[in-house]
């Protein structure tokens, strides 16, 4: 795995030698649900304007919220936003190190914090995300795809596949993860370039079809989700504070699948109270809105 990983990993920037712990933690943010495309050229220009969390904190929690552009669920550039602030007011502008402080940071959770301990520090750390699950259950389990939902037990199959040299145990991590993204993939994987095909439990059965519990594709059209991104697509794009009536005539968008104009106008409502109370939405006097601070 560790030989494969060497010749065949993706040249991105928050793998280089000159990466920052900064720059692992935003990126592993900004690539939660997000493809690794979408995301680099969001990450370069945040890396350029805030190399350091410190520089990030001294804006407004809504120009980073502007600056998140299109890559969806913009809450968490609020949450890398308080993350920034916290490492400023506590740890002295720098980001920590092990796994028990980075999961008092804002909005990072276990996973976050454990790549960042493995790939920014270099620490043997369990990190477990969609691709790493996905290779444990062809390679090891012998089934086709994992649950729904991650289990105790796909978390104790990977710490136990861990090497237990600290750097070897972040490579392996950075290299299945790469398997899975490159070779191990959902729909099409090609076994015939993996390096563990020989071991591999679910191919050595005769690759059976999943047969666990539904898995269900995430809607668009028509969704809250739609609903509160177009909102927040208003306001980026204004730059500053929107009249309400321009901003509830975003909704309904192009596509979206509600035409009752009742249902419509409650949902708009519940989605821009509901961002408004997530501190996304700034009200102003005058029913107006806007990103926080710009």
């Amino acid at each position: 795995m560790l030989e494969w990983y060497a010749g065949h990993q993706r040249d991105l920037p928050w793998r280089r030698p000159d990466r920052t712990p900064w720059g692992v933690l935003v990126s592993e943010v900004m690539l939660q649900q997000t493809p690794v495309a979408r995301v680099l050229p969001v990450w370069e220009r945040w890396m350029d304007w805030w190399p350091t969390p410190s520089l990030l904190a001294e804006v407004p929690s809504g120009v980073a919220v502007r600056e998140w552009g299109r890559l969806g669920y913009p809450r968490r550039a609020l949450r890398l936003h308080a993350a920034a602030t916290a490492i400023r007011e506590h740890h002295r502008g720098e980001v920590p190190a092990d796994e028990e402080t980075l999961r008092t940071l804002p909005g990072i959770g276990d996973y976050t914090a454990a790549a960042v301990a493995a790939f920014a520090f270099g620490r043997r750390a369990t990190v477990v995300d969609t691709n790493v699950r996905r290779v444990q259950a062809r390679a090891v389990t012998g089934t086709a795809l994992p649950s729904p939902s991650l289990t105790r037990a796909e978390v104790d199959l990977a710490t136990g596949l861990l090497p237990t040299d600290d750097g070897e145990a972040a490579t392996w991590s950075v290299a299945v993860m790469e398997l899975g993204a490159l070779v191990c993939t959902a729909r099409a994987p090609r076994c015939g370039e993996c390096p563990v095909a020989d071991l591999c439990a679910w191919r050595l059965a005769g690759s059976p079809p999943y047969t666990g519990p539904t898995r269900r594709g995430q809607a668009w059209a028509g969704t809250d989700r739609q609903c509160r991104g177009t909102l927040v697509q208003v306001l980026r794009d204004a730059g500053g504070p929107v009249l309400g009536t321009v901003l509830r005539a975003a909704w309904p968008a192009a596509g979206s699948d509600d035409t009752g104009t009742e249902g419509t106008a409650l949902q708009r409502d519940r989605c821009l109270d509901a961002l408004v109370a997530e501190g996304l939405v700034e009200p102003l006097p005058g029913d107006r809105f806007r990103l926080p601070g710009t």
